[in-house]
């Protein structure tokens, strides 16, 4: 318990040192389980800012240039769109007076105002605004597939905005001009999505804004599956259908907040479990019902208090240090169980045979303090901090056991066979009987290290290494032999230990290697 507090609290200072703020502990694992990342394509692939790159006339007798300047002289909270507008716009506000608005929904995807005698403008998404069969929506869609994002003013009739929920803004607008704005593109996102690949975790960019802009932005950072961007108006409702094209596509454009929720839902019902970033209101829902919600520090307190982690910095680049924390808690927290466990197993078959023979237990508390601390308490304060970029996968206990008992078991029937066999001998009292018996649970005890530590590397090798050399440093020095009750004066009887450990070792192995159901998850 003690060294599964110590990793998670380890993991939630490392991920504090990279501005990422832990709301919740249990958020360290579901950090490791992610196979699959939703992001939205504003603010995580893109920088929350904006730039003007043109606004394009479409000829039609509109004053759509003052228009656009009113409009954006009007709004005293603007998002980032019409901050863009406001600083890159170079027409001066024509001083028309608001009478009405109608603010920006993600559900309408256009925003609108009055203007008393100058009509009433609607500003928005440049699909929703214009018709399919209007030539300026076919420009629109040029540039959008560039990676551009592309809006339409239009004028809509006086008295649009009485009911807002009813106007048929496709129908009704007069398209007055395209505002085209460059989006930046975080320079570590393209790193990120590559990490991600690696790791197995599929990223599925869920955004609000055109499926062509979007899929070319995605395309551009190199996403896989970025080449056929979906229209989220096209999805079915089924969520198993959904699932199905969930799973077969990476970018999806003009997806609602309700969506967003729908989408974690058939992720999850796949069996895939799902980490979902958001900095908006829209993006609540969908941060509550995922595995794991991620919330930028720039976004809103809705988003921040659902959230399970916030990125205070707003980095996506600090994405792939939040997994793999996640991964290295969990997967190191499995091999320190590992370790535990089996001291469990061997401990109580040591009490059973020790009961069924009615001999002496084979140990003094000063024996079992030693070989605890060079076997598990030491070597488990290292494992548990070490890098770990492994995939939590479920069946945790199942896996534990399958290694734990075998080995527990091995070190049990060893122990106790080289300690019966050299208290057979009437040339040696309890104390010679004990050492033979405590160099073959060391021994065999030091293997099951060795093997937990796997994949091999310089420092654990060097960690069992360290451990062997401080045993042999303790029969080796007498002051520290003699603290421990250590005698192993009995040549024959510690070499006969010695035998029973190698072979309990390489039983152990075989096991381990080649029966699939102990097969050991490092193997």
């Amino acid at each position: 318990m003690l060294m599964t507090s110590i990793a998670f609290a380890v993991g939630v200072v490392r991920l504090g040192r990279r501005r990422c703020l832990v709301q919740e502990l249990p958020a360290i694992e579901g950090l490791a389980r992610v196979d699959v990342l939703c992001c939205d394509k504003t603010g995580t692939l893109t920088e929350p800012g904006m730039d003007l790159d043109d606004v394009v006339d479409l000829g039609r007798d509109l004053p759509g240039r003052d228009a656009l300047a009113a409009l954006a002289a009007a709004d005293q909270d603007p998002n980032a769109t019409m901050r863009a507008v406001q600083e890159g716009f170079g027409t001066p506000d024509p001083g028309w007076t608001m009478t009405g608005s109608v603010p920006f929904s993600s559900a309408r995807k256009w925003s609108g105002a009055s203007f008393g005698g100058h009509g009433s403008w609607v500003f928005g998404a440049a699909d929703v605004l214009l018709g399919t069969g209007d030539p300026s929506r076919a420009e629109a869609e040029r540039l959008g597939a560039s990676g551009l994002r592309v809006l339409a003013l239009a004028r809509v009739p006086d008295g649009s905005f009485d009911a807002p929920e009813k106007l048929d803004v496709t129908a009704s607008a007069e398209p007055a001009a395209l505002v085209v704005l460059r989006q930046r593109l975080r320079e570590e996102a393209a790193e990120t999505l590559r990490y991600f690949a690696e790791q197995d975790v599929t990223v599925k960019v869920i955004s609000g804004d055109n499926p062509a802009s979007v899929g070319a932005i995605a395309r551009t950072l190199g996403l896989p599956g970025a080449d056929h961007p979906v229209d989220a108006r096209t999805l079915p409702a089924d969520p198993a259908e959904m699932g199905a094209v969930l799973e077969g596509n990476s970018v999806f454009g003009r997806v609602g907040p309700q969506q967003k929720r729908a989408m974690v839902k058939a992720l999850q019902a796949k069996g895939h479990t799902v980490a979902m970033t958001g900095d908006g209101v829209n993006d609540v829902l969908a941060l509550k019902d995922a595995d794991l919600g991620v919330s930028m520090g720039s976004g809103s307190g809705a988003t921040r208090a659902v959230a399970q982690i916030v990125l205070l910095d707003n980095s996506f680049a600090t994405l792939p240090h939040v997994v793999g924390e996640g991964r290295r808690v969990l997967g190191n927290i499995e091999r320190v169980a590992n370790l535990f466990l089996t001291k469990t197993v061997y401990s109580i078959i040591l009490a059973v045979l020790v009961g069924l023979v009615h001999v002496r237990f084979p140990f003094l508390p000063r024996h079992l303090t030693l070989i605890s601390t060079l076997t598990i308490g030491v070597p488990a304060f290292f494992l548990a901090l070490a890098p770990n970029l492994e995939r939590a996968r479920s069946g945790f206990v199942p896996r534990v056991l399958r290694f734990a008992v075998p080995a527990g078991i091995a070190c049990g029937v060893a122990t106790f066979a080289a300690y019966w066999l050299a208290s057979e001998s009437a040339a040696t009292g309890f104390e010679e009987d004990s050492a033979t018996a405590s160099l073959a649970l060391f021994l065999v005890a030091l293997w099951v290290l060795a093997l937990i530590a796997r994949p091999w590397n310089w420092w654990r090798l060097g960690l069992v290494g360290v451990m062997g050399a401080a045993f042999v440093v303790t029969l080796g020095v007498p002051s520290l032999r003699d603290f421990f009750a250590l005698h192993p004066d009995n040549l024959y009887n510690d070499a006969v230990g010695l035998a029973i450990a190698l072979a309990a070792a390489l039983l152990l192995s075989a096991a381990l290697r080649w029966v699939p159901f102990l097969a050991h998850r490092n193997r």
